[in-house]
C-alpha cells in the first residue's frame, strides 16, 4: 500500500471518528430524536454534506456509534484473553480488564447503547445482538473450560457471563458513584474477586 493511500485512509478514519464522537456527545446531551445532522456537522466542524459521504442518515450514525464500541469488544477481548494463556481464571481476568478498559474509553457510547438501541431498525438491532453474542463468547468459552477442568464449580455459564457483562457496563452507568472510592483497575480487581469467590471450587 502506498504512503498516499495510507494517508488517505487515515484521514477517512479520523474524520469518521470525529463525526461519531460529535454524534455521541449530542445524542447524550439532548437525545437522539432532538439532535439534527446539522448539529452533528457543526460540532464536528464539517459540512452536512460530508456526513452523508460516510453515513446514510441519522440512524446510521447511532448504529455506527453502538457498533463501534461492540467491535472494540470483539477485537480486543479475545486478544487480551489469548495473551493470558490457557488458565481459565487468568483468561477471565484479562478479558474482563479489556472489556472495562474499552468501556472506560467510551463511557458515553456505552450509555447511549442502553438508552437508544431500541430506536434502531430491526436490522440494526439484529446487528447489535449479533455483536453482543460475539462479545460474550470468549467469556463463555473460558468459563466452560474452567467448569470442565474443575477450576470452577458447576455453575450456569451463560448466567455468569450475563452478570460479568452487566458488571462491566456498570462502570459506565455508575462511574459517577464508583469513582469516589475505586479507580478502574481497583474496580476490575474487586469485581473479579467477588465473582471468582462465588464460582471457584
Amino acid at each position: 500500500m502506498s504512503t498516499t493511500t495510507e494517508a488517505k485512509e487515515e484521514r477517512i478514519r479520523r474524520r469518521r471518528s470525529d463525526i461519531l464522537r460529535a454524534a455521541v456527545e449530542l445524542f447524550q446531551e439532548q437525545g437522539f430524536h432532538s439532535t439534527t445532522t446539522h448539529q452533528v456537522a457543526d460540532r464536528a466542524g464539517i459540512s452536512v454534506g460530508l456526513i452523508y459521504q460516510y453515513f446514510g442518515n441519522k440512524e446510521d450514525l447511532l448504529r455506527a456509534a453502538i457498533v463501534d464500541i461492540l467491535a472494540d469488544f470483539r477485537d480486543r477481548i479475545p486478544a487480551a484473553m489469548d495473551a493470558a494463556g490457557s488458565d481459565p481464571e487468568a483468561r477471565l481476568r484479562n478479558g474482563f480488564g479489556a472489556l472495562v478498559a474499552v468501556i472506560d474509553e467510551k463511557p458515553e457510547a456505552t450509555v447511549l447503547s442502553y438508552r437508544e438501541s431500541m430506536t434502531l431498525s430491526k436490522e440494526g438491532r439484529d446487528e447489535i445482538k449479533k455483536l453482543e453474542i460475539e462479545t460474550a463468547e470468549p467469556f463463555r468459552a473460558a468459563l466452560a473450560d474452567g467448569v470442565a477442568t474443575g477450576a470452577f464449580g458447576d455453575v450456569d455459564v451463560d448466567l455468569v457471563v450475563h452478570n460479568l457483562l452487566l458488571t462491566a457496563h456498570g462502570w459506565a452507568l455508575k462511574q459517577w458513584r464508583l469513582a469516589s472510592w475505586l479507580d478502574r483497575e481497583a474496580y476490575v480487581e474487586a469485581e473479579l474477586d467477588l465473582l471468582l469467590r462465588a464460582i471457584t471450587t
